[in-house]
């Protein structure tokens, strides 16, 4: 399981894939480096009501796992596929899903990290 903050991008509409098969998409901008990343996620079957009312720069919470897959073309060639596949989203602190606990987490910030003292700071920069 793995979790990460960012901001909604863009949600895409729900693909119908087949009778027992569908999907949504939804982009998440991680801008917690010095390079921004747009980053893809799947929502399957019935979670992809999770992402109903959410808007475009929403900051989110995404709780998703890592899915890896191999694929062989007809042409003999073997290929390799990795999906996110999210099952909880949080928005400001409130779950968008009705199943889940309405309390804010603890959010902690670079600035609860800071040393308050520079004499103890011995870094040249």
């Amino acid at each position: 399981m793995f979790k990460i903050n960012g901001i909604v991008k863009l949600v895409k509409n729900e693909e119908v894939i087949s009778d027992k098969f569908k999907k949504r998409e939804f982009v998440l901008t991680d801008a917690s480096s010095m390079y921004p990343q747009d980053i893809l996620f799947q929502l399957t079957q019935d979670k992809t009501n999770l992402v109903d009312g959410l808007q475009a720069n929403d900051q989110i919470e995404v709780s998703f796992n890592l899915r890896g897959r191999e694929w062989t073309s007809p042409q003999g060639e073997v290929k390799y596929f990795n999906t996110l596949e999210a099952w909880r989203i949080e928005k400001m602190g409130m779950a968008t899903s009705p199943s889940q606990a309405m309390e804010t987490p603890a959010t902690t910030s670079a600035a609860d990290f800071s040393n308050d003292s520079a004499e103890d700071d011995d870094l040249p920069f």
